[in-house]
Formats: structure tokens, sequence, C-alpha cells
């Protein structure tokens, strides 16, 4: 399928240099990276690689605005983010576009994505004017107490493929909100999102240096470079655990400030008392929104037994009338996946699920043509010792395990190294607050199968990672606690 003339006219607006001190450069190297598009394997745009060099200046771009950018108001810091987020919804429509065709996602979900993004940039503009401190006298009446915020510095994002415009935001909002100036090093898979999030930034009155951008296909190299810097004071990295404990190890080495949203595993528990026309609804959110491709996707689906049945049946039925295509097709609910290896791994999976004893009842191949397609399935048995069962499937892969008990429940949710997201369907309140209790996760649904919000904190525990992205506790991460002793005389 050839881009039509409004996706090339789109492609033509976004630049396809590095932004890097309010500038846009192309790569000393001269290098040059393509970005396909996953639904048909054409090319979209050719942009420029950068080097550890051109990552280098980008930083130095950083620290040269930093202490400009700290000493701007909060109002005037809270003006730019609100003009951001009014062109964000101006421009709405071209976003979605961009993130369908190079990404995969369904443009319904694209511009959700929008929808989601914004908020962002809308949250933290109010979060903004609202950093405060406290004042008052010791325990022993001898001294004045002053406790005072201030900006961390100059910040390092490394943001992940899924969801290029909300993963941007979610990072870049706050941390200009409290006076930090930023390098982000968008995915390769989908760099054009946050490049003309950049463009936008500066539409609405970003000072120069403030925010850079410099997309490489040399991930490792770059990061390495800068997290040697001593000038550079924070992190912020979406992504796989393993690459996240590298990433740890060497941030260590200057004590820098962290925030890792890492891996997923989330459990979806199903009991005998939900409704399961609710529990229904919910599993197929949580489970299909963005092709599966996201670190809060229910992967494991468990089912009380004396229902799983009737749950299995509904599933297969509604996922085996799931339209599949290019996310520009009128319909389409499940788009394509971002590259190859992706179906690939998805086929492992499945696969190496129904030699153990996994019955499919719905899909179960990748589809033949070009593109990165996935028919939408759903296993059912999945074995235990499947690792369908334990691994982030990341894919439109529905696996469902069935238990008897509540505490076996709460031990197979609770039996992985991750902790991200849970989902509980029951109508009994009193198990679903025990739930709260026993489930270790670092957020939960109840009887719903969505539950990000720019107002809630998102973050996991165990091995999903350290710190919080949105509401009151986003901004804390960019943010150093100084406290001052003025003695009585």
């Amino acid at each position: 399928m050839a881009l039509t003339q409004a996706e090339k006219d789109l492609l033509d607006r976004v630049e396809s240099r590095l932004a890097i001190g309010g500038e846009w450069v192309e790569a000393q190297e001269g290098k040059t990276l393509d970005v396909f598009d996953p639904a048909t394997g054409e090319l979209l745009k050719s942009i420029a690689d950068a080097s550890v060099a051109d990552a280098q200046r980008a930083l130095d771009a950083a620290v040269a605005a930093q202490a400009a950018w700290a000493k701007t108001s909060p109002r005037e810091r809270s003006n730019i983010l609100r003009k951001a987020w009014e062109l964000l919804q101006e421009r709405r429509a071209d976003f979605a576009l961009l993130m369908t065709i190079e990404m995969g996602k369904p443009l319904a979900e694209a511009e959700g994505e929008v929808t989601y993004g914004g908020e962002f940039l809308r949250w933290f503009s109010e979060e903004a004017v609202r950093v405060g401190g406290r004042f008052g006298s010791n325990p022993e009446g001898t001294a004045d107490m002053i406790v005072s915020k201030m900006p961390v510095g100059p910040c390092y994002f490394i943001t992940p493929w899924n969801f290029p415009l909300a993963m941007a935001t979610r990072k870049i909002a706050p941390a200009l909100a409290a006076g930090c100036t930023v390098v982000v090093k968008p995915a390769a898979l989908t760099p054009l999102t946050t490049i003309y999030f950049q463009q936008l930034l500066e539409d609405a009155g970003l000072p120069k240096g403030v925010v850079n951008v410099v997309a490489t296909s040399q991930s490792s190299k770059q990061s390495a470079a800068l997290l040697q810097d001593k000038r550079l004071r924070k992190l912020s990295f979406t992504g796989s655990t393993p690459v996240g404990v590298k990433l740890l190890e060497a941030a260590a080495q200057n004590v820098l400030r962290t925030s890792m949203e890492l891996g997923g595993n989330a459990p979806l528990i199903v009991f005998e008392d939900a409704d399961i026309d609710v529990a229904v609804e919910g599993i197929l959110a949580a489970k299909f929104r963005n092709i599966g491709q996201a670190c809060t996707a229910a992967n494991r689906v468990y089912v009380q037994e004396s229902i799983a049945d009737k749950v299995a049946e509904r599933l297969a039925e509604r996922v085996s009338a799931m339209k599949v295509g290019r996310g520009t097709e009128e319909g389409v609910q499940i788009g394509a996946l971002v590259e190859e290896k992706a179906v690939a791994n998805i086929e492992r999976l499945v696969d190496g699920a129904v030699e153990k004893g996994g019955r499919v009842l719905a899909g179960g191949k990748r589809i033949a043509g070009p593109g990165c397609f996935y028919q939408p399935t759903v296993v059912d048995y999945t074995p235990l010792e499947s690792d369908l069962a334990r691994e982030e499937i990341f894919g439109p892969v529905l696996a469902i395990v069935r238990f008897e008990t509540e505490d076996e429940a709460v031990e197979l949710a609770n039996d992985t190294e991750y902790g991200l997201a849970s989902y509980v369907f029951t109508e009994n309140l009193h198990r679903a607050q025990r739930m709260i209790d026993r489930i270790e996760a670092g957020m939960m649904a109840v009887n719903a199968g969505v539950l990000s919000n720019a107002a809630a904190p998102f973050g996991g525990m165990k091995q999903s990672g350290l710190g919080r992205e949105g509401s009151h506790e986003g901004i804390e991460e960019f943010l150093e606690t100084k406290y001052t002793m003025i003695p009585r005389r």
C-alpha cells in the first residue's frame, strides 16, 4: 500500500535533523536512520542518525540553558506547557496519523494517545505553579527551618517505541515544570512523533536549548557517554528490565537521580463473583489496547474455574471477530506489530505453549503477506511452565490460566519478578480490598481494564522500576529538597 498524499505531506512537515541548542542540525558524521511503516514495510523517512559527539553537543546545550530556565518564573513555565497543550489539540489529527504510520497502532487508539499524552502537558502546567516548600521553627525554638525545592538539573530521557507521544510528554512535561533542561533519545523505531513534538514545543515558545532531541541507532554508546558526564543529574528510562539494570549500573557511577519504568507482567484475576460482562470488556481493553504492546497489558489472565468456560468462550468469540489491518483502515482493531522480531517472538511463545498443552481458541498464527501482523489470539489452559505464562508477551495474545481458590490466585499473581500493573474483577468489596493489600504491584484497577491517568502516580514494584511518573509525585522526581537553618537572635 502506497502512502497517501496526506501522509506524504505530513512526513514532509516533520524535521529530519537533530534538535540541538534551539537549532535543527545535521548529524556530524552524516549518517541517517531509516523509519519504516510496520504495516507495509515501506520507508517513511530518513532522519539524522546522531553520533556520540552529537549527543554530547545536545548535553552541552542543555547545560548551557539550565541556569536561565531554572530562573524563569513558575507561571512562565506553566504558560508554555499550557500553550503546548493547546497546540497539540489543534494538531491532534497530525499526531494521531503520524503515530499510526510509524508505530502501527489503529488510528482510533492513536487519537486516544493524543488525548492521554496531552493531559501530561495540561496537568504539569498546573503543577508548575504549585511547587512549594515550608517554613517553621525547630523544636528547640532556637532557629527557623526553611525547606525549599530546586530543579535537579539537566536530564537525559530514553523513551520507548510503543507510546511515542505519551512517553515523551510524561517525562518532558514534569521536567519543564520543575525547571530542568532535557536531552531526549527517542526509540529508533518511532522517532518521528518526538521530533514533531519538539517542533510543537518551539512553536509554544520554549527557549533554545531547553529540550534537545537526538535520535540514534547507537543507543547504548550514546547513553554510556552521557551517563559518564558529571554535568548530567537525572536519568529517566522506560523500557525493558535488563536494559534498565545496565543503565542503573552506569548511573550509579555519578550517583544520578533515576526514574525507571521497566518491564511488566500484569496479572488479571477474574473471580466467580465478577460481573462477566464487565470482566470480558475489561479483559479485552487490558489485553488488546495498543495491540498488546503495553507494559500495563494484562499478561496473565487468571479465571476462577467455575466460570472459566463461559469467560473463555465469550473472549474467543469477540477476539475472532476483531478486524486486523493497517491502522489507517476503517474499523481496524488490531494493527501491525512494530517489527518482524516482535512477530517471531509471539510465534515462539504461542507455539511453545501449545506444545506443552495449551489450547488455541482463536487465532494462533502469523498473517502472511507484507507487514508485521499476527492474529489476535486466545490460548486457554496455558501451562504454567510455558514461556507464555512467564514472559512479557507484548503482542495480541491472551493467555488464560484457571484457578480454584483466592489464595491460589494471589500466589499465581505474585509469582513474578515484576510488579507494575494488576487487574481484579469481583463484586465483593471485601475481596477487592484484600487484593489491594495482597497483590504486589504498583498499580491496580478493580473492575476496569484501563488505569493510566495523568493525575495518578504511574510506576511499579520489584523489578518493574523505581520512582513514579504523573500526579504530584511526578514533579518531585525532578526536584531536589534543600534545608536551610537560620539561628534566632
